[in-house]
């Protein structure tokens, strides 16, 4: 993947991550992945459709699935991908904690760890600083 279509990726994703919504910015030692929503084992697709800007944890999390089992009904659901879905339909963000509003959302909340409690201190320390408090 050449140098340009990172810089799409990072600039389309407004430098966020595209599944937990931390900035870049809030880990500055640790870069984020542009990384293959469906993952090149099961298609080699270097696309800007199967691209996302992935914080490390998600990306790491996420490897190459593209499901996974709500607990509560424990039925198989899609993960949430950047590319089709709108994030705000299938999460909201609470002071910090990425809450899952739909079955994709909590799967992927779930499955992503999402709000381990580093990842939510990051969101929450972002945010006074985008308020400018």
């Amino acid at each position: 993947m050449d140098a340009t279509t990172r810089t799409i990726v990072r600039e389309r994703a407004e430098w966020r991550c595209e599944y937990c919504g931390i900035p870049e910015a809030a880990t500055p030692f640790v870069p984020f992945h542009v990384e293959h929503v469906i993952a090149q084992q099961h298609r080699v697709d270097d696309s800007l459709d199967n691209l996302a800007l992935a914080c490390d944890r998600c990306n790491a999390f996420k490897g190459p699935n593209l499901s996974s089992v709500v607990s509560v009904s424990n039925t198989v659901v899609h993960l949430f991908h950047p590319r089709i879905d709108v994030w705000a339909e299938h999460f909201e963000l609470d002071e910090g904690i990425v809450v899952g509003l739909t079955p994709k959302g909590r799967a992927t909340v779930r499955l992503l760890c999402m709000n381990a409690p580093r990842r939510v201190q990051l969101r929450e320390e972002w945010a006074k600083e985008d308020s400018g408090c």
